[in-house]
């Protein structure tokens, strides 16, 4: 049985573009980034308080208080990394599975698209939300 010379997990380094090295490292920045927020999130959420008391009027009262701002940035960066994160990764897998040609051309416009969209309907609500 042979051992193999190079046993290290993950993708390698990519070595061909800036955009492949650039998205290469996001992921790993982002997933940093989005294990702590998550956390965060949960603890906030789902430990200090009751899953029962969170409903409209707390997200309300959170986005609305005197740290408003600062749950509004954190619940954006939250979704953005998050969205931006798993695109990023279903743009990889696209290209690991999918041939150039037409088909990959289609595929990327609907991930596009939809990343675009979602990030822009999301940054609407979070950052124009106003309590009724």
């Amino acid at each position: 049985m042979t051992e193999p010379s190079d046993i290290r997990a993950g993708r390698p380094i990519p070595t061909g573009s800036s955009f492949e090295l650039f998205a290469w490292f996001f992921m790993r920045v982002s997933g940093v980034l989005l294990l702590l927020l998550a956390l965060g999130h949960l603890a906030v959420m789902h430990l200090i308080n009751s899953i029962h008391t969170i409903d409209y009027d707390f997200v309300a009262e959170r986005w609305s208080g005197d740290w408003g701002m600062f749950w509004r940035s954190y619940d954006w960066l939250l979704l953005s990394l998050a969205l931006l994160h798993g695109s990023n990764g279903l743009r990889t897998i696209l290209d690991d599975f999918i041939r150039p040609g037409g088909w990959r051309t289609f595929w990327m416009s609907v991930l596009y698209s939809a990343t675009f969209i979602f990030l822009a309907v999301g940054s609407i609500i979070v950052f124009t939300f106003s309590p009724l």
